[in-house]
Parts: C-alpha cells; structure tokens; sequence
C-alpha cells in the first residue's frame, strides 16, 4: 500500500498541514487535533478506501484506519517534516475548548504514544503469572527475575516515561520532564522513602522545609502535574535569559524549581488526589458492582464510537498504581468481545459476500481488542447487531461484577487478558468466571445477532472499507 498517498489523502481532507496542530495515533486511529476543525472535510476523509471512518470527538478529528495505523502516521509525520506536533502555534488560530475536549486530548496525548509498550509489558506480566500459577517456574528463577524486570520496567519507571510524553503534549522539553520523572523513582529517593517508615526517622530538610517523602514508582498523576509546571516555566526563563546561555541554563533553572517543588508540594498533592480518585471510585464500585458491570457493559462500546474511551485510562492506570489491581477493566472484556460476537452472526447470515468477508475479519479483529472494525464496518450500520452487542456486554460484565474479578496489570482488553486475572496468591475462581463470561458474551452475541439482527435483504454499508477490514487484525 502506497501510504504516502493515503497519508497526503489525509491531509488534505483534515484541511491540509497548516490545520494541523498535532497527531498522534492509539490502536486503531490517528487523532488530530486541528486549528480550526470547520475546515475538516469529514466525508471527504471517510470516502477514502484505507479509511475505516472518522469521527470528530474530545476536541479531536480522529481518523479510524485499523491495524496499520502505525504506518500511516509515519507517512502522516514525514509529510509534517519528520515530527507530528507543530510547536508554534499561531494566536489567531489559538481558540478556546471546552474544559472536557481539553481534557480529553490532554489524555490521549500523554498516554497513547505508550499504549503499545504497556500493552506488550502487561502481557508479559500475565504470561509470568500463569507460569507461576501452573507450576513451570519459580519467583527465585533466574529465568523468571530476568523477563519480569522486563515486564516491570515501564510500570516502576512509569514516571520516566510519562514525564517524556507529557512533556512533549505541554510543548515544554520532554527530556527536562523525563528528569524530572528520573529524579521522582531515584535509587537515593526511594531509599529515603523507606528510611521515612523507620520509627526513628529523622525528618529531612529542603532549606529548612520538611520533605514528605512518598514512594513515586508506578505512579501517575505527580509527574503529570509536574511536567506542567516545567512547561509552564520554560518559556519564562526563556524570555528572562540571553540567547548564549538558555539552552542550557534553561533546563537547569527547570530542574532546580520543579524538582523540589515536586516533592514538597506537587507530589504530596497529586499523591492525596490519586488515592482520593482511587478510592472514590472503590466506593462507587463497591456499592453496586453488578450496577457498575450492566453500566460499563452495556456504554463502553458507545464511547469507543466516540473515542472518548481514553479518558478512563488514568483511572485504570491509577488504580492499579495506588491499590495494585484494578476492578473496572475487567467488566470491559464482555462488551469487547460481544461486538466481536455480533460480527460473527452477521458472518453467519449474511448472502452478502463482500458483507461476509468484513464481518469475518471483523470478528477475528475484535478477540484482539480492535472492535472498530466490526463496529463502523458490520454493526453500527446495521443497527441491530450492535444493540445486541451493547446488551451480551452489559449482562456478561454484571456477572464479572458480581464476581468482583479484577486485573493485576495493565492489559489489552481482548482475549489475552485472562493470565492478568490470576491473583498473586494463585488461580482461583475470578479467572474462570472470566473466561465464562467472555464466551457468554460473544456466544449470546451472536445467536441474537442470528435469530433477531435482520440482516439479509438490507445492503451492506458502502462506507465500509473491505481492503482496509482485512487487514485490520490487532498486533
């Protein structure tokens, strides 16, 4: 595939490079963010072939390709001169956003260039657990310590790597933020965290100012809020500077404000509003995980129609940073997997060849977490399917809320999540309740789709892209 022209296609449909402020891309879409998004020519970039859809959402114009979405923002960023972010921004172009678009952009900025790396080390992580589980190695292994510090890596230096991101989405310098993140997980921080638990702690000083020391591996929202207040900075002492020495002097200035301003107030700060979030939500979830299930079951599927499924991510990373699992991506198994069930009735039904071979892909795609295409591509046209989907998804994940499963690593809401589900004491019910649950949505899926979903004697959507469906399997 000639991606170059896909990519120049692109371009020209979202109104051409001068629109563009930013791209990055998740899973399945690149997701724009535009100076001006009346300029956008939705159907234009619909109409193309390699397009699955595009949907303009969370103050983003996101452009829905499928399993080759790397591909095409590479040739998308060639053509931006080698970098996706466009950093001067023109003040007749800037315009103000809702505080929710804002929000969502900001997300999605920071956390998708790592979905992939926290995709891989959350498998990972599973594969280990499931080894540990069925007794083919143990903790003491050297084999085991080696591939779990490769699991591991990303999450206790999280801060590291999401003080680059973020860096990069504040249009500061990432590898100032990235520091900042460094100085966060240090071997001498982390020590004096440990220390700070001794009953006879002698507390430490910053010129006279008492230091909270926390544990910041793993964690999510210090560094975040750190990273703003680099970025905001920089420019600051930019201006203040001569041009001879801010290069350098720039980001030490950085260094020495942000760094212990972090641990004095900002990680304290950010910390509290973590575990605040974290808890908060516990207590919502506990009050009716069956209610939780039926709700996130039943509306997940709308969001990712939406694209606006990315802003749960910092409350799934978060909870596992502050209570080591998670009880909420879990009960998003049976609404991805029932999409895919629905693509499979409608393989099963359908006369329409061409119908067959989307749904087909379709349907194999969705087991792997990608359910854009048997969403845009099979279901949503076809009404049913999809309905039926949203309700397979709401009563399997009321039973694994029932359950109260939950993951104990990060992990791509597909089939392969299930080793992520063991607990560290060992398998138990959790895990079979699971596996349960996602065969009864996908299978309830689909004989609804096959008994109710009407879809024969209806044409198969003209949007749908059969060349890009096929190849839109997950990686």
């Amino acid at each position: 595939m000639a991606y170059e022209q896909v990519a120049a296609d692109i371009m020209k449909g979202v109104g051409g490079i001068e629109n563009v402020e930013s791209v990055v891309h998740c899973a399945t879409r690149l997701r724009f963010k535009l100076y001006d998004n009346s300029k956008a020519d939705k159907d234009a970039v619909k109409s193309l072939d390699e397009v699955i859809a595009a949907v303009q959402s969370g103050g983003q114009f996101q452009v829905v390709i499928g399993n080759h979405v790397s591909q095409v923002f590479n040739a998308v960023k060639a053509s931006m001169g080698g970098t996706g972010t466009v950093n001067s921004v023109p003040k007749e172009k800037k315009k103000k956003e809702g505080v929710f678009s804002t929000l969502i952009d900001l997300i999605s900025g920071i956390f998708t260039p790592l979905l992939g790396i926290m995709a891989a080390s959350g498998i990972l992580k599973g594969i280990l657990a499931l080894s540990i589980a069925a007794g083919w190695t143990t903790q003491q292994s050297g084999t085991y310590q080696v591939l779990f510090s490769a699991s591991d890596a990303l999450f206790y230096f999280f801060p590291l790597a999401l003080g680059y991101t973020a860096g990069a989405k504040f249009k500061g310098n990432p590898f100032v933020t990235m520091a900042i993140g460094g100085a966060l997980v240090h071997p001498t921080m982390i020590a004096a965290f440990t220390a700070s638990q001794a009953a006879d702690y002698e507390v430490l000083t910053f010129l006279g100012i008492p230091i909270t020391f926390m544990n910041y591996a793993s964690s999510v929202m210090p560094i975040i809020f750190a990273a703003w207040i680099s970025c905001k900075l920089e420019p600051v002492f930019n201006k203040m500077l001569p041009g001879a020495v801010k290069n350098f002097f720039t980001p030490l200035l950085c260094l020495m404000v942000t760094v212990p301003l972090t641990f004095l107030a900002i990680g304290p700060v950010a910390t509290s509003v973590s575990e605040f979030m974290a808890h908060g939500y516990e207590l919502l979830y506990s009050m009716s995980p069956v209610v939780a299930g039926l709700i996130m079951g039943a509306l997940w599927q709308v969001l990712v129609i939406f694209g606006l499924h990315w802003g749960f991510v910092p409350i799934l990373l978060n909870n596992m940073a502050v209570m080591g699992s998670d009880s909420m991506m879990p009960l998003l198994l049976p609404a991805v997997l029932a999409q895919a069930g629905s693509a499979l009735g409608v393989f099963l039904i359908t006369r329409d060849k061409k119908l067959k071979a989307i749904a087909g892909s379709a349907f194999s795609a969705g087991l792997f977490g990608i359910t854009e295409p048997a969403i845009y591509g099979v279901n949503l046209p076809k009404k049913r399917p999809f309905i039926f989907g949203c309700v397979a998804g709401a009563l399997g994940a009321a039973v694994i809320g029932y359950f109260q499963v939950r993951v104990y690593s990060f992990a791509s809401v597909s089939m392969l999540i299930f080793p992520q589900i063991i607990p560290p004491t060992g398998v138990d019910i959790t895990l079979w309740v699971s596996i349960f649950s996602a065969l009864f949505s996908i299978v309830l899926a689909t004989l609804l789709t096959v008994l109710f979903g009407q879809v024969n004697g209806v044409k198969s959507n003209g949007k749908a892209k059969v060349s890009s469906l096929k190849q839109a399997k997950a990686s």
